[in-house]
């Protein structure tokens, strides 16, 4: 059930009885939003806006690191008109955003030295290609729980710090911060006052030791990066300060904070291990909980902390998939030849089959299992009959396809295999791909009740540190699903998955890279 923006009379009723709610905040890469969710997890009032992205040279992607912040304040504004809830009827805040993207701005004047770098972007690749030449892949991984790659905010800022001029200076000066994007929004909606992150975010650095739970010594000292730039680390559900009275009047707590990844899984309320879900948003992120062990991947995945509440820790493995919702707004903004996302689903219904033709979105390498910066896109299989339609299923079927690869690597990995997958994420409102992916893997789809699963799950985190909700077992009476998509055979399976390893083979950067695809392909 959600509340409609003509349920006014139904808000304002709530707010009259005394009613308060929690207000979500999702910094993600392609959009903006601000929820307000009340005590049934239902979100009642919403607004997002568009966040732009740049894309100075070929594999670059960045971010003016001001336009997202004064876009989150303005949704912030405006979710609140339009439910007519203000911060006297707020309990808490969460936040959840986008990981990786690296934010380093002045001490003294709160004022970015450059763009933002976003997770997508690969110009710091050579940086990860001479760790793992200086043989530090292990180290790094058995410290972290990730691989050297552009992917992760180490690279970035030590980029930023030889890259910009004076930053080197003024970072070892002590007149530079650093933050991913919830530091910088907690930072600023604080006023200055608080200057931190939390234990998900941290551990998307390649800077912090998953198991120590601080960050690293060793590797601040060879990726060069002081640590004074660095903010203090806390549990997800927890004190950040309060919202400055200038942005909302009663000053509510930010009482929850998690990477979006981990946002949705919590949001998901996949709690006991095994548990997966999969996010269908600008890429494809996969997480299953691991419990209180970190399981080391063997087949192109990392491992993270997935949840962080109540005083402990439970890991993850992540798959991360660079391009999947983000091949939709290419055919629609660079080829347009759609006008609209939401057409895609019929589009692609269109047509009875792929016909051979497969697409490799590979437009800044590939993510996992692969990890091939080198990789490049290409669409594979065109003959004079193919038309648009062909190649709209062909995107819609990459989602499924990669989300296949990083499903089996996981479960390898973790050495189960999973009954069902729980989803979320705009592309998830896709039928066809739902219903194509419940059919290459064999299990059923569970689509949950509020495909904003990321805002529930900062939303939760909040909840519980402020007694809003007393505990996870009160929260997943909030978890419903809407739809199952049920697996039906299909005896093409097994041609269209060979046809796209073969793809995704000539999308290849380097030999090893595709011998790598060949041995993935078994899983």
């Amino acid at each position: 059930m959600m509340f409609t923006l003509n349920d006014l009379d139904l808000v304002d009723s709530a707010c009259a009885t005394g009613s308060s709610y929690i207000m979500a905040l999702d910094c993600g890469t392609t959009s903006v939003r601000a929820s307000i969710i009340d005590q049934y997890g239902c979100i009642v009032a919403a607004a997002s806006r568009a966040v732009k992205t740049s894309y100075p040279h070929p594999g670059w992607v960045e971010q003016d690191p001001t336009e997202i912040l004064a876009s989150q304040l303005a949704v912030m504004i405006e979710v609140q008109f339009k439910s007519g809830i203000h911060s006297d009827g707020i309990a808490a805040v969460g936040i959840s955003n986008q990981r990786e993207t690296t934010v380093v701005w002045e001490r003294d004047s709160a004022q970015p030295i450059c763009n933002a770098i976003v997770w997508q972007c690969r110009r710091t690749a050579p940086i990860a290609e001479a760790l793992k030449e200086h043989g530090m892949e292990d180290m790094i991984r058995k410290k972290t729980g990730l691989r050297p790659d552009a992917y992760f905010s180490a690279t970035k800022i030590a980029w930023i710090l030889e890259n910009v001029s004076g930053a080197r200076e003024a970072a070892e000066a002590g007149q530079l911060m650093f933050g991913t994007i919830d530091t910088w929004l907690i930072y600023n909606l604080t006023g200055g006052k608080v200057f931190a992150t939390e234990y998900t975010n941290a551990s998307r650095t390649m800077l912090f030791n998953i198991h120590t739970l601080d960050w690293d010594d060793e590797l601040l000292r060879i990726m060069d990066i002081p640590r004074c730039m660095l903010p203090d680390v806390r549990w997800s559900a927890g004190e950040f300060g309060r919202v400055c009275s200038d942005i909302m009047t009663h000053t509510p707590p930010i009482a929850g904070v998690a990477g979006d990844q981990q946002a949705s899984l919590f949001g998901h309320c996949c709690f006991a291990p095994g548990q997966t879900k999969n996010t269908y948003g600008t890429g494809c992120f996969m997480l299953m909980n691991t419990g209180e062990q970190v399981v080391e991947s063997n087949h192109g995945l990392v491992s993270t902390i997935g949840i962080a509440q109540g005083g402990s820790v439970s890991y993850a493995l992540e798959g991360s998939i660079f391009h999947a919702g983000s091949v939709m707004q290419w055919l629609r903004d660079r080829l347009q030849i759609i006008s609209d996302v939401a057409d895609t689903e019929m589009i692609a219904r269109s047509r009875q089959s792929n016909d051979g033709c497969y697409l490799v979105p590979a437009f800044t390498g590939l993510g996992a299992p692969w990890w091939d910066p080198d990789a490049r896109a290409l669409i594979w299989g065109l003959t004079s009959a193919s038309d648009r339609a062909c190649l709209v299923r062909a995107a819609c079927e990459s989602m499924a396809y990669q989300s296949y690869d990083v499903l089996r690597a996981m479960e390898a990995d973790a050495d189960i295999r999973l009954s069902s997958l729980s989803v979320d994420g705009a592309a998830s409102r896709n039928g066809f791909i739902m219903q194509f992916q419940a059919d290459l893997l064999g299990i059923p789809i569970v689509r949950s009740e509020s495909i904003e699963t990321t805002s529930l799950g900062a939303a939760f985190l909040a909840g519980l540190a402020v007694g809003y909700w007393e505990d996870r077992e009160e929260l997943e009476q909030s978890c419903g699903a809407s739809k199952r998509f049920e697996p039906k055979a299909d005896e093409s399976r097994a041609r269209d998955l060979a046809g796209w390893h073969a793809a995704v083979a000539k999308a290849a950067g380097s030999p090893d890279g595709a011998r790598e695809r060949a041995s993935a392909s078994q899983l």
